[in-house]
């Protein structure tokens, strides 16, 4: 019988997006690789992933993923735009783009808390400004009907 609990956790600090993959050349042959920030955000949403899964095995189930993500007020902002934006009533229509996040958290997360990102069937995504930024995700195990 699988493990049915969610997996939740916090990725703390300003949310990432996933940066393409870069090429550069050396030696006269190209090489595609992920950019520095990246890679260091995704190992980051391992290592959190990780420690929620407490030795859990991997899901191979579907999955309903719900995420928020939470973006500092800008600094150079008015205290009325920072009260409005901790109130919800102004969005962060700003970098980094949701679908982005997203995938850093996924790719992140392959492997660790579940076999592929492929399993994920359902999400429901927030991205909103708070005091404290950072990834809120919780992975919901779906029961599957085996014909």
């Amino acid at each position: 019988m699988h493990d049915l609990q969610p997996v939740q956790f916090v990725v703390p600090g300003d949310p990432v997006g996933k940066g393409r993959p870069r090429v550069s050349t050396i030696g006269g042959h190209a090489r595609m690789f992920t950019p520095k920030k990246t890679a260091s955000y995704e190992g980051l949403i391992a290592m959190v992933g990780t420690e929620a899964m407490a030795g859990r095995v991997l899901l191979e189930c579907p999955v309903m993923v719900e995420m928020r993500i939470v973006l500092p007020v800008p600094a150079s902002k008015t205290k009325k735009f920072k009260a409005q934006a901790l109130a919800g009533e102004i969005f962060p229509t700003k970098k980094p783009d949701m679908d982005n996040v997203i995938k850093a958290i996924y790719d992140g997360l392959n492997g660790i808390v579940w076999k592929d990102d492929v399993q994920v069937v359902d999400a429901i995504v927030r991205k909103r400004y708070g005091e404290v930024p950072g990834v809120h995700v919780r992975i919901i195990p779906l029961l599957q009907e085996v014909a």
